[in-house]
């Protein structure tokens, strides 16, 4: 498991994450303004993963074939196929408090507040790994995590000042 974590943290895909985790954690929030029922709230999530995903998939596509002036290779388009699946794991993640609140397991406001703030921790802790890999001391990969958590707290404020 840990080689595991080694292994997706080396790799392209924690930008990827990360970007898709901004975003989920951007439709959850806007959604909780005038909260639908879990399964919408679900549905919506992971509609927003597939059309993000392709979306990224296929301006990599292109903008491989612009940059390169020929067609992509199969290996860059499993490539491409990997990183846009990053992104759309990372709207996605967020789903999984909406099919507990749709079981009746938690409530939707729970769901809500739960998918917000692991959101936001997700991001944070991902900035604290990435700052720990590259040699930073802990003070400092606390404030780099800090920093970047600071995105989705100030979307978390935002929303809560406007309603």
């Amino acid at each position: 498991m840990l080689q595991s974590v080694e292994a997706h943290l080396g790799s392209r895909q924690v930008a990827r994450v990360i970007y898709g985790s901004i975003i989920g954690l951007a439709l959850v929030v806007a959604l909780e303004a005038h909260p639908p029922s879990a399964g919408a709230v679900l549905a919506t999530l992971w509609a927003t993963a597939l059309a993000v995903g392709l979306a990224e998939l296929y301006s990599d596509v292109v903008g491989t074939e612009t940059r390169t002036r020929r067609r992509i290779a199969r290996t860059e388009l499993v490539h491409s196929f990997d990183q846009a699946g990053a992104v759309a794991f990372g709207i996605a993640f967020q789903g999984v408090f909406f099919v507990l609140a749709a079981l009746g397991a938690i409530e939707l406001d729970s769901a809500f507040t739960v998918a917000k703030w692991s959101g936001l921790a997700l991001i944070a802790a991902y900035g604290f790994g990435g700052a720990r890999l590259a040699g930073a001391s802990v003070i400092a990969s606390l404030v780099q995590a800090f920093a970047v958590g600071a995105i989705g707290g100030v979307l978390i404020a935002v929303k809560a000042l406007l309603h």
